[in-house]
């Protein structure tokens, strides 16, 4: 957040105390390229806002982040919402899917499970357009041995 074009003034920034790593501040800061952050930040010892808490990280072509910030970077629980009506909702570690969570896919179909850097890891459950439910083992763009759940 270094960049400059924050929609408070620089002198308002300055007013604040001489800040330590566990001062919190909550601030509405614009980015240079339209983005919007309103939510808690800290400042580094070297004088640097990064983002810090929770807060909302909106563009301006409608993707929105609600959740957990730390170093600058999505991390912790989160829910990210894509202008194309994609959902993910769970774990993230620097910017990516990480952890437990949930996918909607635009089209209504669901993933929840294990996420390993941005790609699905391990045991899940997929939910398909009709209503139907697979579990099993997901290795990125493969799921061998999926089983349909049954449902009476």
């Amino acid at each position: 957040m270094a960049a400059q074009g924050e929609s408070q003034s620089p002198e308002s920034f300055s007013d604040l105390s001489p800040a330590t790593t566990s001062e919190v501040y909550k601030i509405n800061f614009i980015f240079p390229n339209g983005d919007k952050y309103d939510g808690e930040c800290i400042r580094t010892s070297s004088g640097i806002y990064e983002r810090n808490g929770i807060g909302i990280h909106t563009t301006p072509n409608g993707i929105v982040y609600t959740g957990n910030w730390k170093d600058d970077k999505m991390n912790g629980f989160g829910k990210l919402e894509h202008f194309s009506g994609a959902v993910y909702e769970g774990q993230f570690k620097d910017n990516m899917f990480h952890g437990l969570g949930t996918y909607t896919f635009p089209t209504g179909a669901k993933y929840t499970g294990n996420f390993n850097e941005n790609r699905v890891e391990g045991e899940g459950e997929y939910t398909d357009i009709y209503g139907l439910e697979w579990s099993g083992n997901f290795h990125f763009t493969a799921a061998p041995g999926l089983r349909l759940k049954f449902q009476m």
